[in-house]
């Protein structure tokens, strides 16, 4: 028989070996609750936003990130039509 302090230990190193896997289970199927390290998860929202883009909250609040944004997918769809421009062709040495 082992001691009865061995046993606690390891009943607990069991506990949060479970309890580790259902945060992570629980996670994957919604908001979770808990970090699977065992933290708990802060529900607030920080007064000083840590990067530019946090607390974009309503439309329009920040039109300068939605300019860059659909700059940039005009940029990407004018790509993809010359990219698919030079598929299209049948030589594609000649204009």
């Amino acid at each position: 028989m082992t001691h009865p302090d061995e046993e606690y230990r390891q009943m607990k190193a069991w506990k949060r070996e479970s309890d580790m896997l259902g945060f992570v289970a629980d996670a994957q199927c919604g908001i979770p609750t808990r970090c699977p390290c065992g933290g708990t998860i802060i529900n607030e929202v920080s007064r000083d936003p840590k990067y530019p883009t946090d607390l974009i909250l309503y439309r329009g609040e920040n039109t300068s990130l939605a300019k860059i944004l659909r700059d940039r997918v005009d940029a990407m769809a004018a790509e993809i039509a010359e990219l698919k421009y030079n598929l299209a062709r049948t030589n594609p040495t000649t204009p």
